[in-house]
């Protein structure tokens, strides 16, 4: 472990962010959280986060855009405007990052393409955050969550595992946030390559692309083979039988991984002789009859409570976690006790809880969340500012 020293890990950069709803702006909160200055651009009427579910107290600030936009500086700007735009041009001279999720036909249009942005600043990193990649025939579609995961083949694995045909959407925003992690890591990745060379780069973050790479790297199965030496779907994940086992009062899951663990947790089950009724004695055999183990299973399981199998089937070695509802995590003793909320009273909508960074440094500590910015709140002071830089140019 080394001492936690001041100053946050990105001190000093400068990340300018035109990007709206869930994909650009996770991407530029995970910069803020770890020290950069974001200063997010809005049109007129703000991002359309700000709308999607009643706010507490002010308007346009709903929960869900508040989660993904604190510690941000907010500007409103008219980019129909001549006067707005040079603000904006303003903003990209003295920046590190531009990153933004518009069309570039739209963004060569309002003169703030690739070409033009680099004349301003040289060094910048532009980083363009589409639905799919240059160069191929989706290219300028546009693209939404629920769109992604129908091209990337997600919206069929539900109907594989429970054999509703109907394609179905994961509950949750999953390919959005994928493409913000990515964006994160291939702006860092651009940052580091300026360190050593001193160029800038123009960036693209492709949520097809980023989110086809995530599901694939499982479920490409036996299509990784050319020819295929199988179906692609990784059998594990898509295995009727990879249920919550009920209980008493709510439900459990354990996962052991070796055939050792089996027979302890049959023991600590009241079966301790089920794997020599059935002739089991080894890890293949073990995985060749898992649906049958664990349809086995869900007929003990209900017979205790949750907490009583966590407690004996940890004890017998078996990983094992009670099903938590997402009412529950507020109140989770682990995500208490290692800070993982930051609650505190956010200027116009009271007691909020943030979520911290989740890793952990040796060599900084992160600083408590900042509020999420109300539209236009930082609109006047920057605008002062780059005005008196622009004076003292002159």
């Amino acid at each position: 472990m080394f001492e936690s020293t001041q100053g946050a890990m990105l001190d000093g950069l400068k990340v300018v962010d035109l990007t709206g709803v869930v994909f650009g702006p996770l991407a530029t909160q995970i910069l803020g959280d770890h020290g950069a200055e974001v200063i997010k651009i809005e049109g007129p009427g703000g991002d359309v986060l700000r709308h999607t579910v009643t706010p507490r107290n002010a308007p346009g600030m709903a929960g869900n855009f508040m989660a993904l936009n604190r510690g941000k500086a907010s500007v409103m700007l008219d980019l129909r405007q001549e006067e707005d735009r040079e603000v904006l041009r303003g903003l990209l001279e003295e920046a590190d990052v531009f990153i933004h999720n518009v069309r570039l036909q739209g963004m060569e249009r309002l003169g703030f393409g690739p070409d033009a942005v680099r004349a301003l600043n040289p060094g910048i990193i532009y980083v363009h955050c589409s639905g799919f990649g240059a160069g191929g025939p989706y290219a300028g579609l546009q693209a939404y969550d629920d769109i992604i995961q129908a091209a990337s083949g997600a919206a069929t694995l539900l109907p594989r595992v429970d054999g509703n045909p109907q394609p179905r959407f994961m509950p949750s925003l999953l390919a959005d946030k994928v493409g913000g992690l990515s964006a994160v890591y291939a702006t860092l990745a651009a940052l580091i390559h300026r360190m050593r060379t001193g160029e800038g780069q123009f960036v693209e973050v492709p949520m097809f692309e980023a989110f086809s790479k995530f599901m694939l790297q499982e479920h490409l199965g036996g299509r990784y083979h050319d020819p295929p030496s199988g179906p692609a779907g990784y059998q594990r994940q898509l295995d009727p039988g990879r249920q919550p086992c009920p209980t008493a009062d709510g439900y459990v899951v354990f996962l052991p991984n070796r055939m050792p663990q089996w027979r302890p947790i049959f023991a600590a089950l009241g079966d301790a002789d089920y794997l020599d009724r059935h002739g089991l004695e080894t890890d293949q055999q073990i995985r060749a009859a898992q649906p049958e183990i664990y349809q086995h299973v869900r007929t003990l399981t209900p017979a205790q409570t949750s907490a009583h199998w966590e407690e004996v089937l940890r004890a017998a070695g078996a990983p094992c976690m009670a099903v938590r509802d997402l009412e529950d995590m507020t109140t989770d003793p682990h995500l208490e006790a290692v800070g993982f909320f930051a609650r505190h009273e956010h200027a116009t909508e009271g007691m909020v809880n943030d979520i911290r960074e989740p890793v952990r440094y040796g060599a900084w500590t992160p600083a408590p969340p900042g509020d999420a910015p109300a539209l236009d709140a930082d609109g006047a002071r920057i605008r002062a500012r780059l005005a008196a830089k622009r004076g003292g140019e002159g």
